[in-house]
């Protein structure tokens, strides 16, 4: 396999995972995107990052986009070479809005692009390295193949499937805190067993929530209950958490998004939740409430 594409650039999304019972397999890709451009050169690595994370990131070859671009390389048996990344980050960081996997999968795509062949690295090879790299294929199957998707794995194989989304169900909005939550710690904080009769409602609430996508709104606050991971997470993000039950009292669909501490509210308007936000939380100006549509398109590179 050779290289062909000296330049190649993607957008890739933030996503929000778990959309509350759907632990580790639900997820749905958000109109913000990361937007990566990469040339292959005879030299080095050279790397430039603005937006989130510059200057906090990792450089050289430790920086997540080369170490996926290179592992996408070697699955395609092409040779490496040195390169010149340059990084436009918007997806906030150490929020629960996946940006470790939109960092994973915008690597894998990269590496695509400058192929001869790109079929050598297909969409099922890029869910499965991605998967490799995050543990779990739950924010990179949407950070690929945008919309609203279920992934699971089947032994060691990542699968992904895309759901049915009715028109005018979602209008997402972000409630974005500036504390950060690492996924390390967030799963740290989960307990190695569940009663069975938490498991038996979230198998429901989750079949219920793929109907509600399909067309039935009215159906979504009672498809987003969750027994399993978001009340047990509250001692790393308590505001987060009180948050929520709040909105879901007052009737809307709100959920963790991903390991927190932001929350996702499905089916909302910035105007009725920025009250409810300032009346909850102790400093509302630490905290960034934005509608964000949904993202339907999948990602792919674009050469030149």
């Amino acid at each position: 396999m050779r290289i062909q594409n000296t330049r190649v650039a993607v957008r890739v999304p933030a996503t929000s995972a778990n959309l509350g019972p759907g632990f580790d397999a639900l997820g749905l890709a958000l109109d913000l995107c990361d937007e990566l451009r990469v040339e292959a050169t005879t030299g080095g690595i050279e790397i430039e990052v603005e937006g989130e994370g510059a200057g906090e990131v990792p450089g050289g070859e430790e920086h997540l986009v080369v170490r996926a671009l290179r592992r996408g390389l070697d699955h395609a048996g092409a040779p490496q070479t040195g390169l010149r990344l340059r990084a436009v980050n918007r997806i906030p960081h150490g929020r629960g809005l996946g940006s470790s996997a939109a960092a994973t999968v915008a690597g894998l795509l990269l590496a695509r692009g400058m192929l001869a062949e790109p079929g050598a690295l297909d969409d099922t090879d890029v869910l499965q390295l991605a998967a490799e790299f995050e543990g779990h294929p739950d924010n990179a199957a949407p950070a690929l193949l945008g919309g609203v998707v279920l992934s699971w794995m089947q032994g060691e194989r990542a699968r992904a499937v895309p759901l049915a989304v009715g028109e005018e169900v979602l209008r997402p909005v972000v409630l974005l805190p500036r504390a950060t939550l690492s996924t390390h710690r967030a799963r740290g904080l989960l307990p190695e067993t569940v009663p069975h009769g938490d498991a038996v409602i979230n198998a429901a609430r989750s079949a219920l929530l793929v109907h509600a996508l399909a067309g039935s709104p009215e159906l979504l606050l009672e498809g987003t209950e969750d027994r399993l991971h978001q009340e047990q997470r509250a001692p790393g993000m308590p505001e987060s958490v009180e948050l929520l039950r709040v909105l879901r009292q007052e009737g809307h669909p709100a959920v963790v998004s991903g390991a927190g501490p932001s929350v996702l509210v499905l089916a909302g308007r910035r105007a009725e939740l920025a009250p409810l936000v300032r009346r909850i939380v102790a400093e509302p100006a630490a905290w960034r409430i934005a509608e964000v549509p949904l993202r339907q398109v999948p990602s792919a590179p674009v050469v030149g």
